[in-house]
């Protein structure tokens, strides 16, 4: 078995159906497990146990610290966030450094590092479409310099026509991903570049 530590916003809690906290949880009118990727992903390789620390709303600033609460024992820091950054108005670069910071945390732990990219915002507008943009290529510089593994989460759910949209289907919110988009995510963006 390998634990994987995942740190995000509602994307890896599961929004809309789901959520780790039980609490928040009971408030769903009807709760669906499979409204998370990493549920998926679990599916698909039986040997991942998943552990999340995930809140709506949250920007990486905040995301950063609850990080040690998933740390202990993981084998796997998957770190997730970034588009309440965007919809907050805040600077990219900030929350790219944010992102960078909990991967060198992971790594000082001695953990194999995974960080996802930011999904289309269908919502949003063309400054929020051009910070996911911008968001998004810095995100790729930072794992591809230090070697982390890129999870595709925007080109997974993107709409060819027009890729600042998750494609129709994929989201019910137009802020999440539905059951079928956490199951792309799940069964084809995510992948561990590690040996379990």
């Amino acid at each position: 078995m390998a634990l994987v530590a995942v740190a995000g916003d509602s994307i890896s809690a599961g929004s809309p159906l789901w959520d780790p906290d039980p609490g928040v949880r009971a408030r769903i009118a009807s709760p669906d497990e499979r409204s998370q990727w990493q549920w998926w992903a679990g599916q698909a390789e039986a040997r991942l146990e998943f552990r999340t620390t995930a809140v709506y709303g949250e920007r990486t600033d905040q995301i950063a610290r609850r990080l040690d609460l998933v740390l202990p024992g993981a084998d796997v820091l998957v770190v997730q966030g970034g588009i309440n950054d965007v919809v907050q108005r805040r600077p990219v670069e900030e929350a790219a450094r944010n992102l960078e910071a909990m991967l060198a945390r992971g790594r000082a732990a001695g953990l194999a590092l995974a960080v996802t990219d930011v999904l289309p915002w269908n919502n949003g507008d063309e400054r929020a479409a051009a910070d996911i943009r911008r968001l998004n290529g810095l995100i790729r510089e930072l794992a591809a310099s230090a070697g982390v593994t890129l999870l595709p989460f925007h080109d997974t759910l993107a709409d060819p026509a027009d890729p600042s949209r998750m494609r129709e289907g994929l989201t019910d919110d137009g802020d999440h991903p539905s059951v079928e988009g956490h199951g792309l995510l799940g069964e084809r963006a995510f992948r561990l570049d590690v040996e379990l």
